[in-house]
């Protein structure tokens, strides 16, 4: 019985009545495969054949040929489509050929980079010198590979800090460089893509100051506008490759939904034990299994609760056969899982969404995922990790709280039928282009011809360095005058300079970083904060060095809500359409924030802990904003009465926000919302969408285009939830400044409809 009959039968269970909710079956996909224009080289035949790949898949010879003849190429395939082929092969006839031509790839961790370093080398082409160059490279490597490395595999980070700033050191690689890889498009988006936008850009300008002009290639997972997003990174035109020419086994795709527990409004069962019981019934069944969870404790949990409950039907041995996988192992332990998982003795893994294997789970039979990932395209990548080797998979998507997971769980045909998100990114955001300019400027000083690059708003980031005295002009030309390099001042997530970092005071190490504008909200004093699956408790957060010191706190069975006051001002209105009753903007807000307190919630049962006072400073964040104004006559003919305004005005900002996901790649934490039953400057009632980030990053521009949809959507979502005066699946944030207090949903319905005739 293989894993999708088996998915067929808990589907039918009793145990487990109505709980799956849809059921897709994709169907199985047979290979295509084509020749390149010009025969591979006999040195790759042969190291193919080596490999056991005998034939090329159509999007990857069509990609080849694009490269070889110096076209740019975005490659979104699926996942285990054979993406890395697609540039590795035009690299490796080049060392072949022993032309000394170079190759830049970057990635966007580590664990990424040495993957691919090892795939590379095993080309086993003897002038084929690949190294990998990042922060834990010795310095004594760094020399090796600026003299003889012919591919240098790194991540943004070390290009924008280590090796543009130094590029003089780098003067023979950049004369020959050939080919620049950037792989996991998809996760360069937001104020993220758009420095890295520039940091492409100032690749650019370094390679034609030493005679090179590299072809790109980018690598994608599925998403809305690969075409365009690539071309936006880069400034130059990019061909798609998205006619995915690769095998794949028939699948099987349930939409599992937790039943509301009786007598609690609203609110359904445990996501973690919900899901331990479906990877359970997979391992019982005998296939391998990978549950994704959202954090290192709920890996943990999952894990804890499917050993338990196979324990109890089906003794110890079975129970042993489940183990949790994530980062924070030492690393022998780690080889052990991992040699059991490649043995077959390891049936079932709990592990982080974050987390990257770095190990062969090809074998893998079904896959679980513990709520929706944010994005189609994540979500594409986490099933495809099972059926690889073309055999039949199953996957469950356990739907979650949030307002996105039970828009999904409604709509379950939209997981196959809707066109991927869009990703954005604002490389005109003046935050972002001042600081990258300034580490242009450094690099080479500015010439007239630079605003090819740099776009319109170059103009004005010269006056701002000049008047500023961080550059001088000189002979028609712009030179760096400021005391130090600036890329080491200038974070790559971030909108602006000013930045906190986070740094674990056990190891000594910065966990992450965050904006000034949101460093209150997210990393006060008794936050707890969420990295790459882990959690920590903010110990203390020193703003003169701006770093906050955080702690460990995996075991903690608690979040935090900050409570906060907000004023918003409109600085500019860029355009507006109307949408029902209501009339929609886009333009530059100022929002001011002032963190007054927290409260330490379980994460178990939702129940307040505690509640604290904080005496924190406001935070200014000038930024873009998508806003709503909906004349009050229109609400009260709808229906509505005066005192409900602000519950009112105040749900429906939740709903939007919680939605807004569904129309471009982002979340929740991405974007901030204000509401007012008047705003001072419309005198209507308002809902303010913003960008979190200084400057924006582009969400607030899709929200505006998507009005009409967006709104519609928030308001069936809150109409059909079961629950009767509001929850996390309609109205709820769990990021509220104001603790969920005072959220209308039958008046935010009332709402939506006056948005929406």
């Amino acid at each position: 019985m293989d894993a999708c009959t088996t998915l067929d039968a808990i589907a039918d269970d009793p145990r487990f009545f109505g709980r799956v909710v849809h059921l897709e079956v994709l169907p199985a996909r047979a290979a295509r495969t084509a020749t390149t224009a010009d025969p591979l080289a006999p040195g790759i035949v042969e190291r193919l054949a080596s490999r056991k790949v005998d034939a090329l898949f159509t999007h990857q010879a069509q990609a080849i040929d694009l490269l070889r003849s110096g076209r740019h190429a975005v490659v979104a395939t699926g996942t285990a489509s054979g993406k890395s082929l697609c540039y590795q092969i035009p690299i490796v006839e080049h060392a072949i050929a022993a032309d000394r031509s170079t190759a830049l790839m970057l990635f966007p961790t580590k664990a990424l980079a040495q993957d691919q370093l090892r795939s590379v080398r095993s080309w086993l082409v003897p002038g084929l010198k690949a190294v990998t160059y990042d922060g834990d490279t010795p310095d004594a490597d760094r020399v090796w590979a600026r003299k003889n490395a012919n591919v240098v595999l790194t991540n943004p980070e070390m290009l924008h800090v280590g090796i543009l700033p130094s590029h003089q050191r780098w003067a023979t690689f950049f004369m020959r460089l050939q080919y620049v890889v950037i792989d996991e498009l998809h996760s360069l988006r937001g104020v993220f893509g758009s420095h890295v936008a520039h940091l492409l850009r100032r690749l650019r300008r370094v390679c034609e100051h030493y005679g090179s002009s590299p072809t790109f290639c980018f690598a994608s997972a599925t998403i809305g506008n690969p075409a365009e997003l690539a071309a936006a990174l880069c400034g130059l035109d990019v061909t798609l490759v998205d006619d995915d020419g690769s095998p794949r086994g028939e699948r099987h795709l349930a939409v599992w939904q937790r039943p509301v527990i009786e007598g609690v409004d609203g609110t359904r069962a445990s996501a973690n034990v919900e899901c331990a019981t479906i990877l359970g019934e997979f391992v019982a069944a005998g296939h391998q299994t990978l549950a994704f969870t959202r954090s290192r404790k709920g890996a943990e949990l999952v894990a804890q609760h499917a050993k338990r409950e196979l324990a109890e039907t089906h003794g110890p041995e079975l129970a042993d056969r489940v183990a949790s996988y994530r980062a924070g192992y030492l690393p022998k332990e780690r080889r052990a899982i991992e040699q059991r998982l490649a043995d077959g003795s390891l049936l079932g893994i709990a592990a982080t969404n974050a987390l990257e294997l770095g190990i062969d789970i090809g074998g893998l039979d079904a896959i679980v995922l513990n709520g929706f990932p944010g994005t189609l395209a994540s979500m594409w990548q986490q099933m495809g990790r099972a059926g690889r080797s073309g055999e039949r998979s199953a996957a469950v998507l356990v739907a979650g709280d949030d307002q996105l997971d039970q828009w999904y769980a409604a709509h379950p045909d939209q997981l196959v039928t809707r066109a991927a998100e869009r990703a954005v990114i604002n490389p005109d955001n003046p935050f972002v282009m001042r600081a990258q300019v300034s580490c242009a400027t450094h690099e080479l000083p500015l010439s007239p011809g630079d605003d090819r690059y740099f776009g319109e708003g170059l103009d004005d980031v010269v006056a701002d360095l000049v008047r500023d005295d961080l550059a001088k002009p000189r002979g028609g030309k712009l030179y760096w005058a400021g005391r130090e390099a600036p890329s080491t001042r200038v974070g790559l997530r971030t909108g602006t300079s000013h930045e906190y970092r986070l740094v674990d005071l056990e190891a000594g190490e910065t966990v992450g970083t965050v904006d000034e504008a949101r460093v209150h909200s997210v990393a006060h004093p008794g936050a707890m904060y969420l990295h790459q699956g882990r959690q920590y408790r903010v110990e203390r957060l020193v703003e003169s060095d701006r770093v906050a010191l955080v702690a460990p706190a995996d075991d903690a069975d608690e979040y935090t809500q900050a409570r906060s006051d907000t004023d918003i001002a409109i600085v500019a209105i860029d355009d507006e359409a109307r949408v029902g009753a209501a009339t929609v903007h886009i333009g530059a807000v100022e929002v001011t924030t002032q963190v007054v307190g927290y409260q330490r919630k379980s994460i178990a049962t939702g129940r307040v802990l505690e509640n604290v006072t904080l005496d924190l400073e406001p935070r200014s964040l000038t930024t873009r904003a998508c806003w709503y104004t909906v004349p009050l006559p229109a609400l009260l003919h709808a229906g509505l009465e005066p005192v409900q305004l602000l519950g009112t005005v105040h749900a429906a900002e939740h709903g939007l926000i919680g939605l807004l996901p569904l129309f471009t790649i982002c979340d929740r934490w991405d974007v901030g919302g204000v509401s007012m039953a008047a705003h001072p400057q419309t005198g209507e009632p308002t809902i303010f969408v913003y960008d979190g980030y200084p400057g924006g990053a582009g969400i607030a521009e899709m929200a505006f285009a998507a009005r009409d949809r967006h709104a519609a959507a928030t308001l069936e979502l809150i109409e059909r939830c079961e629950c009767d005066d509001g929850c996390p699946s309609c109205v709820q944030s769990p990021k509220c400044g104001n603790w969920n207090e005072y959220l209308d949903k039958a008046g935010a319905c009332t709402l939506l409809r006056v948005v929406t005739v």
